[in-house]
């Protein structure tokens, strides 16, 4: 039994896929009635600043009269992510060279003021003064 009070049933299939911190479970289990659906649990894994961790989930039950129309919109969304954006992943977990946009800003700011500030003074003798 589960800690919310449902009844787990056993997995009939089930398949794994690890992506980073993230695991996708695809599990096909028994409706009391002895159909099968399927459940798409994702897991996270979160770790705390004391090196303990847990794991957050979310899950998904798909059920066969909802198959066709679930496989066919996330086909067309997978689809148009790959046809806007491509298969190349744009994250800066992924580019060792990513800088978001309010990092550049920093930088280009204290930049242009250390430029500015050093166009703007001249070198003063207190002899001179």
């Amino acid at each position: 039994m589960s800690d919310k009070g449902y009844i787990e049933q056993e997995e009939i299939f089930s398949q794994v896929l690890r992506a980073g911190r993230r695991t996708y479970f695809f599990d096909v289990r028994e409706t009391k009635a002895g159909d099968y659906y399927l459940t798409i649990t994702e897991s996270k894994k979160f770790t705390h600043d004391d090196g303990s961790f847990h794991y957050k989930k979310h899950k998904i039950y798909l059920y066969k009269e909802d198959f066709d129309e679930f496989s066919t919109m996330l086909n067309q969304a997978t689809q148009f992510v790959l046809k806007e954006k491509g298969q190349e992943v744009i994250s800066e977990r992924h580019q060792k060279d990513y800088h978001k946009p309010e990092e550049e800003n920093k930088e280009n700011n204290g930049a242009s003021v250390e430029d500015a500030s050093s166009e703007s003074f001249t070198d003063i003798s207190f002899e001179d003064i």
